[in-house]
């Protein structure tokens, strides 16, 4: 005997097209989300404080002799760099802050880098593993103090202050020598310009 060759089913169809229209919707949503943020550095940030003033507040240096004023770096475009010697990725960007305070300091460029939640003595050992950056100013922020007037949120973020002491940029993470030029470069222009 012979069985029946089943004919088409009815009532599947609607499946196949709520199945493919989900996957289009699904596809259509990741790619509105990659197109706006196509071409933009990932660890560029938002930041509340974009366009505010830098608080004023002065930091004992690291190797306790003086201190620095942000107030005193007016005139300067100022990198602010959140480290601490615990702080993995922190190792990662080092090299490229020295790099980078070597790089633009004749363009009038300050790198300071403040310790976050971490002691003297092991900053010390992360530095001297490390290097120091020559004209790089390395503080400390005892109660953190700073982090909290900047917003931090974890290790590593650095802050871009312009030459009026307003925060104009953050990233969030480490830095690279890309990220650094990126925020620089046109921050640099529009001071000459």
């Amino acid at each position: 005997m012979t069985e029946p060759v089943p004919g088409p089913r009815r009532g599947r169809p609607w499946r196949i097209w709520l199945i493919t229209g989900g996957v289009a919707v699904v596809l259509g949503l990741l790619l509105v989300v990659f197109a706006t943020r196509f071409g933009e550095d990932p660890r560029l940030v938002e930041s509340p404080l974009i366009g505010e003033s830098v608080a004023a507040m002065r930091l004992d240096y690291l190797d306790g002799t003086g201190w620095v004023s942000f107030d005193d770096l007016r005139g300067q475009v100022v990198v602010v760099n959140f480290w601490a010697s615990w702080c993995v990725p922190c190792r990662t960007e080092h090299a490229h802050l020295t790099a980078g305070q070597a790089a633009y300091r004749e363009s009038g460029v300050q790198f300071v880098g403040i310790i976050f939640q971490d002691g003297v003595e092991a900053a010390n050992r992360f530095l001297d593993q490390l290097g120091r950056g020559e004209g790089y100013l390395y503080v400390v922020d005892p109660g953190s103090r700073a982090a909290v007037e900047f917003g931090v949120y974890g290790v590593p973020e650095t802050f871009f202050v312009d030459r009026e002491g307003r925060i104009v940029d953050k990233i969030a993470g480490p830095v690279s020598p890309g990220s650094l030029a990126a925020v620089l470069e046109p921050l640099l222009a529009d001071a000459a310009g």
